[in-house]
């Protein structure tokens, strides 16, 4: 942890010049947050303001950053706010989480204990402690601790140099970004623009474009304020000549100060580079003080007095003075935490790039002893063993090879560098063979998890192209089973990048070499998985294969294997549309998987994300969420990230289905983080699609995010033909309908199937050929749209499923409403709410009844239409629809469907019914009815809108109504205002 601000970015005490503009904008920021904490934030002051927002503070070395951010730490200290400030290192950047683990230093070894409703045995790893999580749960679970840590007065979290960070601190930087969070928080940050790494300035691009960072882009500072910082005791002459030189630069300028006054720079030489200046500045030390600043610049984080002690031999008065005169100097600073540091980055880099190696590689060696005698984590030992490490050494690989096993679900690319260290160093002889191939795939898998999926896939292609063959002989039981794990490894690496029809053809030739029965379930299980997502081979096509697989299963008794495999295949048969070959093969798969316990199913979770998503495609609502909450419990228990976003996936599909909007897109938000975090522009595609599906259902007409979120989720399926693109253009469509431009929903929908829509999944085409009809019909093209609602009722009379059937049935609606015939119509759609009532399938339901509730009325039978509203709107709002609450508004009946199911209750009556809230919905009701919107609760008593939009549909549901009108009009009569009577009031 470094404390105090770093001399080079604008000197010891001094004062911070130019930066008035930069120190505004960070008050107000400060202000808002400590403000919003203690409730007395002027209401509408700031736009979004119950969302923490990021200070993004750029410029080159020496500009000023640091100097600014001590300034805003200690400006948020005197407002009562909690400061936490780390640092990013240069020479620690495999380090997991290094930056954040230095902030939270800041806190007392006890505080995190008391937020335990935060998860925060999740967070362990950035406490320093001992725990096993996956990074993306780690994520949420450190923006929870922030948002408690928050409460009292506000918080400020500053990390510094973050262009130094490790990979594992810039994804949860990127997930901080993208997810403000609902609590009074300011992240501020300093970075060299020029330095950091691609994705740090395109993740804080996007949060400019959100409103969640405001960046400030330091300068140089002007010739007057420079000469001010030089004070008056230096000619104006001699101080331009430095500004000259320094370019503004106060770090550069204060350096050249103080040569100046020392008499190192003669006034009729030019002045020298910085480098020189400070170099100049170590050559003046004894060779004691020389020695402590070296291990000083060597060791970082670790420089406490006694480890500097140790690894310098110098110990006892002569070595407490020497750390005195060197803090004298401004050379040392002490740090929170004990520690010793350098007094900039600037002066460790030039120090330890000075300092000669082998003396480097002797600090790193007595400090790895060091740590390890005190009983630290071979993570935290692993940088000090790397850099130590100069031949082969078998104890240092073994601590390399537990820290990357340690760190392997929670920071995957310092897991994968750590591999590649010891893999570097492990010697090309027989007898390490094994352990290389063994190496060698864990650090595919490290790679495949943290986004280097090229890499991840050479790896295997060269693993699998030289296949160790024993001494004696071919190859062993042992070999075949690595070679096999990098074949599916590959496989589904290959399916992640897009090549579905090369990862078919590397299984098939795998197949074709006649592998134990054991590998050939394994082999055909990817297999089944691979086909249906590949543009050129359907599941017909490898229903051989699969069934090959399922019979060794069964001749082996491995039920295990038996049980993915008919999961697998429930699937394949799904998704072609061969419903009862899919209904058979699903009841198998969930009969066998709901015998088997959680450890026996760690190698299924992929089939039971498989199964989950067949069941939902034959419309088994209940069994798919059921398989997929189980699947997602074990694959994050077991570290299988890679399963996760499709249990995700499956959970958030359902839930729309049967309107939960609000989890369908927390569920989509979670994918979307490990889809991003994998670096598959695939399963990208796929996330944002059903993200997209997800903001449709769940946000109000002219929202314009669904939309924007269906493009992302086209862009990144690029130009391919396969599942994933298809299932993108489809959403596209739908998303571009309801924003009221048919003509490009239509060409969405021809660009994901061609011109036969043979491109389109066929279990869910009729609900698909919805979007097409509906669409011809808007733009004049009647007889398409006949064409197309034809060939919709057809195809769900073959599928025999509910909710297609019901989509085709509003196809078909849609032909005599065109032609005024209302009651027909009408009769279809109320059709159409049956049959996705018989499934579950709420929000399709809900949809129906509001599409027919006005051509009843139209059609003379009023009654059923204000019942079918009732119940059309009833359901939106407990689901979280604002596209089916707006569509209600736009068909309500007239005299707003008169609801009031409780008459017109008395005082006892209101307050029983009143009584069956929970104090957080009372509460949410209050506020309801002062007018708020979810937005603005959800600002003022710091939750999220979702959670806001939860408490409100549980107070209708308890209450018997279904707008706010309504539940303002009961608060007010709980106050002694106006009786409800008849409930014309609840129009809204």
């Amino acid at each position: 942890m470094v404390a105090g601000d770093a001399v080079g970015d604008s000197g010891n005490g001094a004062p911070l010049l130019g930066r008035s503009v930069e120190l505004a904008r960070c008050d107000a920021l400060l202000d808002r947050a400590a403000g919003g904490a203690r409730g007395t934030r002027r209401r509408g002051e700031f736009r979004d303001s119950g969302r923490s927002r990021l200070v993004d503070i750029t410029g080159e070395a020496g500009i000023g950053k640091s100097r600014l951010l001590g300034e805003v730490c200690a400006r948020a200290s005197r407002r009562g706010m909690t400061v936490l400030r780390g640092r990013a290192t240069e020479y620690e950047r495999q380090v997991p989480f290094q930056v954040f683990t230095d902030a939270l230093a800041h806190l007392d070894p006890h505080t995190p204990d008391g937020f335990q409703e935060a998860g925060t045995e999740a967070v362990a790893p950035l406490l320093q402690r001992s725990g096993t999580v996956d990074r993306f749960g780690l994520h949420r679970s450190t923006a929870g601790l922030l948002a408690r840590l928050a409460a009292p007065s506000g918080l400020l979290l500053a990390l510094d140099d973050v262009h130094w960070a490790d990979a594992a601190s810039l994804e949860l930087l990127d997930h901080l970004v993208r997810h403000p969070l609902h609590a009074p928080v300011v992240l501020a940050v300093t970075r060299r623009d020029r330095q950091g790494p691609e994705s740090l300035a395109a993740g804080l691009t996007r949060g400019l474009d959100t409103g969640a960072v405001v960046r400030l882009g330091l300068r140089p500072l002007s010739a007057r304020d420079c000469a001010e910082l030089a004070g008056p005791g230096l000619p104006p002459t001699e101080a331009a000549a430095l500004y000259a030189t320094s370019e503004g630069n106060p770090f550069y300028f204060l350096t050249l100060l103080q040569a100046h006054r020392a008499s190192a720079t003669p006034e009729s030489s030019a002045p020298p580079g910085l480098g020189t200046l400070l170099l100049d500045e170590l050559t003046a030390l004894t060779s004691s003080r020389r020695a402590i600043v070296e291990a000083v610049a060597v060791l970082g984080d670790h420089a406490n007095p006694a480890m500097v002690s140790r690894v310098t031999g110098h110990s006892g008065t002569a070595f407490t003075a020497d750390v005195h005169a060197l803090t004298r100097r401004d050379l040392l600073r002490s740090a929170p935490q004990g520690l010793l540091t350098l007094r900039h980055p600037v002066v460790r880099t030039l120090v330890h790039e000075s300092t000669p190696f082998l003396r480097r590689v002797e600090i790193h060696r007595l400090a790895a002893q060091e740590l390890a005698r005190a009983g630290a984590s071979a993570a935290e030992r692993a940088h000090h063993v790397e850099q130590s490490l100069t031949a082969w050494d078998p104890a240092a690989v073994a601590v390399l090879d537990e820290a990357a096993a340690s760190t392997a679900r929670t920071a995957p690319a310092s897991c994968a560098h750590w591999l590649d260290v010891a893999l570097r160093h492990l010697p090309y002889t027989p007898e390490h063979t094994a352990r290389r191939r063994e190496l060698v795939l864990r650090r595919a898998r490290a790679l495949a998890a943290c986004g280097g999926l090229r890499e991840s896939r050479d790896l295997l292609q060269e693993l699998i192209a030289t296949p160790r063959r024993s001494p004696d002989g071919p190859a062993t039981g042992e070999d075949q089973g690595l070679r096999v794990r990098a074949v599916v490894l590959c496989a589904l690496v290959e399916r992640h990048l897009g090549r579905c029809t090369e990862a078919v053809a590397l299984l098939r030739r795998e197949l074709a070499r006649g592998p134990a029965p054991a590998h050939v379930v394994r082999l055909g299980l990817e297999l089944g998985s691979a086909a249906p997502q590949d543009s050129d081979t359907s599941y017909a096509r490898v229903r051989t294969e699969v069934e090959a697989a399922l019979a060794a299963a069964r001749s082996t008794g491995d039920e295990v294997g038996e049980a993915g495999v008919l999961a697998v295949a429930a699937l394949g048969e799904a998704y072609e549309g061969n419903m009862t070959a899919a209904h058979r093969l699903a009841r198998q798969a969930a009969a066998l998987v709901d015998s088997l316990p959680d450890n026996d199913l760690t190698a299924l979770c992929e089939p039971l994300a498989r199964l989950g998503w067949a069941e939902a495609f034959l419309e088994h609502y209940p069994d798919a969420e059921r398989h997929a909450e189980r699947g997602l419990d074990i694959a994050r228990r077991s570290g299988q990230l890679y399963v996760v976003p499709h249990l995700l996936l499956c959970l958030s599909h359902v839930r729309v289905q049967t309107c939960r909007i609000s989890s369908a897109l927390e569920l989509a938000d979670q994918a979307e983080d490990i889809a991003r975090g994998i670096g598959s522009d695939q399963l990208l595609a796929f996330v944002l699609a059903s993200k997209a599906a997800a903001l449709v259902a769940g946000c109000p007409p002219g929202d314009p995010r669904p939309l924007a979120v269906a493009e992302e989720a086209v862009a990144a399926a690029g130009s391919g033909v396969d599942w994933w693109a298809s299932t993108a253009w489809c959403i596209f469509g739908w998303a571009a309908l309801m924003a009221g431009d048919p003509v490009r929903a239509r060409d969405a929908m021809l660009q994901a199937g061609g011109p036969e829509l043979q491109r389109i999944q066929p279990s869910l085409r009729p609900l698909y050929l919805e979007i097409l009809v509906t669409s011809a019909l808007i733009t004049g093209r009647s007889e398409e749209a006949r064409s197309w609602a034809e060939r919709a009722r057809k195809e769900a009379e073959q599928l025999g499923l509910p909710m297609q059937r019901a989509s085709a049935l509003r196809s078909s609606a849609h032909l005599p409403l065109a032609q005024e015939d209302m009651a027909a119509a009408a009769d279809l759609f109320a059709e159409a709410a049956a049959e996705s009532a018989r499934c579950g399938a709420a929000f399709w339901e809900a949809y129906s009844l509001l599409l027919g509730a006005p051509l009843e009325a139209a059609a003379g039978r009023g009654r059923d239409g204000t019942h079918a509203w009732l119940r059309g709107r009833r359901l939106a709002e407990a689901g979280g629809s604002g596209m089916l609450v707006g569509l209600a508004d736009a068909t309500c009946p007239p005299g707003g469907g008169s609801e009031a199911p409780y008459g017109s209750p008395d005082r006892a009556e209101l307050t029983e019914l009143l009584a069956t809230l929970t104090a957080r919905e009372l509460e949410v009701a209050e506020l309801v009815a002062q007018g708020l919107t979810s937005q603005a609760i959800a600002d003022r008593l710091y939750l999220s809108r979702r959670t806001v939009e939860t408490h409100v549909s549980r107070a209708f549901r308890k209450t018997g109504v279904s707008s706010r009108t309504a539940l303002a009009t009961l608060m007010a009569r709980r106050r002694g205002g106006s009786r409800f009577g008849d409930g014309r009031a609840d129009q809204g």
